[in-house]
């Protein structure tokens, strides 16, 4: 384990990803843990979520990296419970002065007013329509929005303004929106990208706990194909040494499920996410724990992450290579090389501003 992060018994985090939970980088102290004798095997203190509510005043996030397909997205919650020990966005979580690791999971912020901020924000006179992303960072359909149900009121403004939406998930909740989805999707301004990772239900229940099983996430593609809203295979992370080698057989499985397209992420372990990784794989995986992370490191110039733009996603090197050769033509053999057409933006308008125009 990391020497810096505190270890916490398997018995008081089930279902959780992260095994430790370091401080904050941003904090002016650490933690380390180490045994004074006074443990009981009898001590039991499980790791709950907690919710804690986040009341942003603005509600699209902007970015210019040039290696996104986005400059907005939208996120109804900071933190996610689905626990995938590979998510980049971890490390958010220490600007809030929480750590990426299983605070990422357990403290959740979760923004009530994510609709509201939203109508307004889609009403201002000089706001231009293009696509929103949702999910980008942290999961929209995690656990908690059984609970708060943030998302279905952001969708519903959505559907409002006829505004154009790419939700990218892993949770099976999103078949409670299909109505709204399969509207949207016809009309050409809603996509779902559902994220594939392993077809193995075990590796997947250790590796992202509480997100939707394997087999789940393929019923979730037919479903919201046949409700009528497109559907992008995203195979991702790919991590060498572990998934790499179902790399064909994930795109295949997600064309007959009903996807029309496929991109795949290879790994990344930015900041706190490398020695997080690392301590998962001393836990579940102790064999083979330093081959997958010379793979790791094969594809980023031996480090554990490059970020670069244009390489942090695809890796670099002949391994990198070999995968994304793979993925090409099993892609194209397949049809799920197709360019995704563009959301429309047309469609566009402000509920009753042209009523209220009318009257003058």
């Amino acid at each position: 384990m990391s020497k810096t992060s505190p270890f916490v018994d398997p018995q008081n985090r089930p279902g959780r990803g992260a095994a430790t939970n370091p401080s904050p980088r941003f904090e002016p102290q650490s933690r380390a843990d180490f045994d004074d004798g006074w443990h009981k095997d009898t001590d039991r203190q499980i790791t709950r979520t907690r919710f804690h509510t986040d009341l942003s005043r603005t509600i699209l996030a902007h970015n210019t990296s040039p290696d996104v397909g986005f400059d907005r997205s939208v996120n109804p919650y900071r933190g996610c419970e689905h626990g995938c020990i590979y998510c980049f966005a971890r490390p958010t979580h220490a600007y809030l002065g929480f750590s990426p690791g299983l605070d990422f999971e357990t403290q959740i912020m979760v923004k009530p007013n994510a609709a509201e901020l939203l109508r307004a924000t889609l009403s201002r006179p000089k706001y231009q329509p293009k696509m929103i992303a949702i999910g980008t960072n942290t999961d929209a359909y995690q656990p908690a929005e059984d609970q708060f149900g943030i998302m279905r009121g952001i969708l519903e403004v959505l559907h409002e303004f006829q505004h154009p939406v790419g939700i990218v998930t892993k949770g099976a909740l999103i078949r409670r929106d299909l109505d709204i989805l399969g509207e949207m999707g016809k009309s050409g301004i809603a996509r779902v990208g559902i994220s594939l990772t392993t077809l193995d239900a075990k590796l997947s229940r250790k590796m992202e706990p509480r997100a939707a099983a394997p087999a789940m996430r393929l019923k979730m593609i037919t479903a919201l194909r046949d409700a009528g809203c497109p559907v992008h295979a995203m195979i991702a992370p790919v991590i060498p040494g572990l998934t790499d080698h179902e790399l064909e057989t994930l795109i295949e499985t997600a064309a007959n499920a009903g996807a029309t397209s496929a991109s795949y992420v290879a790994l990344r372990l930015p900041l706190e996410v490398a020695d997080l990784f690392r301590d998962w794989l001393d836990e579940h995986y102790p064999d083979r724990a330093a081959k997958v992370m010379r793979a790791v490191q094969g594809f980023h110039g031996g480090k554990d992450y490059d970020p670069k733009w244009g390489a942090r996603m695809t890796g670099r090197g002949i391994e990198a290579e070999l995968l994304a050769r793979r993925f090409r033509l099993t892609a194209k053999r397949l049809r799920m090389d197709k360019q995704k057409p563009p959301l429309r933006t047309d469609l566009f308008k402000v509920p009753g501003r042209a009523a209220q125009l009318s009257l003058f």
